[in-house]
């Protein structure tokens, strides 16, 4: 098993898909990254990106295409101005040429040097994405080009890998405490007396020490608090062809009181410091979770800056969660980052077992992992044992079982968005359920719902595994446009 770090499973980037948008950009970096290493970048006078399965079948509503061009650009979805990721693309596709790495420019069309295998699937994933390279042995000119082909598939989560590369050293370095199972938690946390923020810290430090491991997650917070603040003050219709109303600014307008909404647009600060103030009321503190979900999830449909959690389609569930222990629980910075440690092993082990791959296991391994992961944090930072925080995953994930990916129109927006809002209440209600119960009398283990889940997906048809073929994709016909 590959020792995962939280900074693995919580990663900052760019809508709308972690492995439809996130993934394919990175693979294209990698690629840029492979050229230059072999210094053919500059002898290059060609390149086609060839995407294959779900990547194909969605692509379109994914942004899939635009990520690829930007990142063999050389732009980078943890930096780049989310503002121009549109034009940008729209620019390189009628001037007709592309400028590998920001340094040199190749003629470049959309048409012939971005191809959708609809109908052809790669045998290792479903997410299957080649890049081939034409280079000149003179530098001008195709005539009898040599060629640089590279495959990579995007697993999930923003992960990659290479077609029959070897595992990379930072996974396979040694922990202090091994952890492939849920039952490996509990057996480490009992043995040393840790809790389970403590027990990742400890594994954590193999990468990073403690003061770069807290500053990392409350870089990862405050990108999560900003993205629900944009999407809580952004009205419109979410691009794509769908034409989907942005709900979470009227919500969030009717939650605070018009006076109190325009004060609340200068900054972060200002708005939870008013949330916090308005209300103790249960109906109203439930809209405000279903109104930071839907906001982070309007932002991340339209290429908003977001953190993978453990994938942008299932983006809101944590922060919504997190940003309910912190409006109206008795929170503190220090809970946060136990939050974070403790959801993040969550993600890791449904990695290890299972899935977190919309493609290979529906949508059970998007939202279902998320809420797993928000149930775990919240009852671990709300007081749960270690026993307690894993009911708490295990509760959550055992009412997604089974749910299929099926966007409208390849477009993570219906019913993805609505998806967030209903795995953050559920993380909630399954950490209230855990905290009130006997872990020992539980009939289901965190493990045993790992493996049905994982046995799940595989009985799966592919047409509900994001292919836009099956369920509710096929109840509204939509015309998609690329962001």
């Amino acid at each position: 098993m590959e020792a995962i770090s939280v900074f693995d499973i919580f990663k900052i980037g760019v809508g709308p898909s972690s492995s439809h948008t996130m993934g394919p950009w990175r693979a294209a970096q990698r690629f840029l990254a492979r050229l230059r290493e072999a210094g053919m970048l500059h002898r290059t006078v060609r390149v086609r990106t060839e995407l294959f399965g779900s990547l194909a079948k969605t692509g379109m509503g994914h942004g899939t295409r635009l990520a690829v061009v930007l990142g063999l650009c050389g732009e980078d979805p943890v930096t780049c101005p989310t503002d121009s990721i549109a034009q940008r693309s729209r620019t390189i596709r009628e001037s007709g040429t592309l400028r590998l790495g920001e340094e040199h420019d190749v003629a470049f069309s959309t048409d012939d040097d971005l191809v959708f295998h609809n109908d052809e699937v790669l045998p290792f994933h479903p997410n299957g994405i080649r890049f081939t390279a034409w280079l000149s042995p003179e530098g001008e000119g195709q005539g009898d080009a040599e060629q640089i082909v590279e495959t990579y598939y995007s697993v999930g989560g923003g992960f990659v890998v290479q077609e029959g590369e070897e595992a990379s050293a930072r996974q396979c370095v040694l922990l202090p405490y091994r952890v492939n199972k849920a039952r490996d938690i509990e057996e480490h946390c009992a043995r040393e007396h840790l809790t389970i923020p403590q027990l990742v810290m400890r594994n954590e430090r193999v990468w990073r020490d403690d003061a770069d491991v807290r500053a990392g997650l409350l870089n990862i917070w405050r990108v999560m608090k900003e993205c629900a603040f944009r999407g809580s003050h952004t009205e419109g219709t979410l691009p794509g062809g769908l034409n989907v109303k942005r709900r979470a600014a009227e919500m969030n307008r009717k939650l605070l009181g018009p006076e109190k909404y325009a004060e609340t647009a200068r900054d972060v600060g200002a708005w939870l410091r008013a949330i916090e103030k308005s209300t103790s009321e249960f109906r109203t503190i439930l809209k405000w979770v279903s109104t930071f979900a839907l906001a982070v999830n309007e932002e991340n449909a339209c290429f908003g800056r977001v953190v993978t959690a453990p994938t942008n389609g299932a983006a809101g569930v944590i922060p919504a969660v997190l940003l309910y222990y912190w409006c109206f629980c008795e929170s503190t910075e220090q809970g946060v980052i136990d939050f974070m440690l403790t959801a993040g092993e969550i993600g890791s082990l449904f990695k290890k077992g299972a899935t977190i791959s919309a493609a290979m296991g529906g949508c059970q391994a998007e939202i279902g992992v998320s809420s797993a992961m928000a149930a775990a944090g919240l009852a671990q930072v709300l007081g749960g044992s270690v026993g307690q925080a894993l009911m708490a995953a295990e509760i959550a994930m055992e009412h997604h079982l089974g749910m299929t990916c099926d966007p409208v129109g390849g477009l993570v927006q219906v019913p993805c968005i609505e998806r967030n809002t209903m795995g953050a209440t559920k993380a909630i209600t399954a950490a209230t359920i855990a905290l009130d119960s006997d872990p020992s009398a539980a009939k289901i283990t965190l493990d045993g719902v790992i493996n049905t889940m994982w046995r799940t997906a595989q009985d799966m048809q592919s047409k509900y595994k994001e292919t836009a073929e099956g369920g509710l994709a096929i109840q509204l016909s939509v015309i998609v446009s690329e962001c």
